[in-house]
């Protein structure tokens, strides 16, 4: 059987080990919080073994023993706060002292007060469950439709943990396991219980790196999706919202719209007062175009001075009445330019998508590009929309969009 020292020792190699690989993490992406709490949580469990360790130094006294239970409780308190956060919840700070505190009074009340080592056992099993059963359902939910593989992983090893502190605190309960139940002289079943605990929260954190890698992993894929200049949606995914909004409103039936945006002497911006205050326009009116949207459209950048705006369950009205409010907000925005400010004009097409497009979205895009060139032809400054008009006699089959003829200009 391994002795006491040997299975701490393990204990605080493997929480050290976890601590480091969670401040490596946290260093190199500061923006994932959750990391910290997970450092945290692995040091503050290696100081826990470590101060468990004393005990063989000072083997007269329980207060190592307080400390390091204390100190145990706290980790899972931290673990908790790292998964909470990683899923965007809020977390108290306030409930981990509170559980923490508790804990380490009733450890002390049962150790120098009333010495009850099934007392103990019971305080000290309800401190380290309760956390985690407040995060179990966390892990195991669908979160934006889907469950993390990693989070998964962590929940079935989070219920395996406290299948053990359950079975755990059963043998220090019963007349049997209560006065033999010691920390100083582990039974082979106890020192099983710590080598498969030692195992399991290291399957734990690695349900954790499993999670982190998840989200990182999105987190690339959407910064493909997204133009670096002005932080909205870039060609790529234009094409991939348009596609699914086509087979929605085939499915449904329910029309979407299309605007078509061209910011007006661009090229002259560039060649007179250079790229910079170019790029500075660009960001000016993505940060403008954004006020008037409503929730759920969608603007992107396509390239160059070029936008677009998708408008989920829009007709052509709805389009057009949104392309008068981001005329209007760069109307006024020019009135205020003074000295070197840089005003800004833009054209806009609106079309709208018709079953005859089908689940093409250039088909959409051309009808909205022809709008556009309508508002260019008219004056620029302005916006016109794209009307399908029915043909007055049957005609030969043609591409669909050669019955697209009746325009409406603003």
């Amino acid at each position: 059987m391994l002795s006491v020292p040997t299975l701490w020792t393990v204990f605080v190699i493997n929480f050290l080990a976890l601590g480091l690989i969670w401040a490596y993490v946290m260093r190199s992406y500061p923006s994932f919080e959750a990391a910290r709490f997970w450092t945290g949580s692995a040091f503050v469990a290696a100081a826990g073994a470590a101060m468990a360790m004393l005990r063989v130094v000072f083997p007269d006294s329980l207060v190592p023993l307080l400390f390091a239970g204390t100190a145990l409780v706290l980790a899972i308190c931290l673990a908790a706060m790292g998964i909470r956060k990683f899923f965007n919840q809020s977390v108290s700070w306030r409930l981990t002292v509170l559980v923490t505190g508790l804990g380490a009074a009733g450890l002390c009340f049962f150790t120098f007060a009333y010495d009850s080592v099934p007392a103990r056992m019971t305080v000290f099993t309800i401190a380290q469950a309760l956390p985690m059963v407040l995060s179990l359902k966390l892990l195991l939910s669908r979160h934006e439709g889907r469950v993390n593989p990693g989070a998964r992983l962590a929940g079935v090893v989070t219920i395996l943990i406290m299948a053990i502190f359950v079975a755990r605190w059963i043998g220090a309960v019963t007349t049997m396991g209560g006065g033999g139940f010691s920390y100083m002289h582990f039974s082979p079943a106890q020192s099983v219980v710590i080598l498969v605990l030692v195992f399991l929260s290291m399957s734990l954190n690695f349900g954790f790196l499993l999670m982190a890698m998840d989200r990182l992993r999105n987190e690339v894929a959407d910064l493909a999706l997204l133009d670096d200049l002005t932080g909205v949606g870039n060609r790529r995914y234009l094409l991939q919202r348009l596609t699914e909004e086509c087979a929605r409103s085939e499915r449904s039936g329910q029309p979407f719209a299309l605007l078509v945006i061209d910011l007006d002497g661009f090229k002259g911006i560039n060649d007179t007062h250079g790229h910079a205050a170019g790029d500075a326009c660009l960001q000016h009116f993505t940060l403008m175009a954004q006020t008037r949207l409503r929730p759920g459209d969608m603007l992107a950048r396509t390239g160059g001075d070029e936008f677009c705006i998708v408008l989920p369950s829009s007709t052509l009205r709805e389009g057009a009445m949104i392309a008068r409010r981001v005329l209007e907000v760069c109307r006024a925005d020019a009135e205020q330019c003074t000295g070197n400010d840089i005003p800004i004009a833009v054209s806009i097409g609106v079309a709208q998508w018709a079953r005859e497009m089908g689940g093409y979205p250039d088909r959409l895009i051309a009808a909205a590009d022809h709008a556009l060139y309508d508002a260019k032809k008219a004056g620029r400054n302005g916006f016109a929309t794209y009307d399908p008009a029915p043909p007055l006699a049957p005609e030969p089959a043609s591409p669909p969009m050669s019955d697209m003829a009746l325009r409406k200009r603003a």
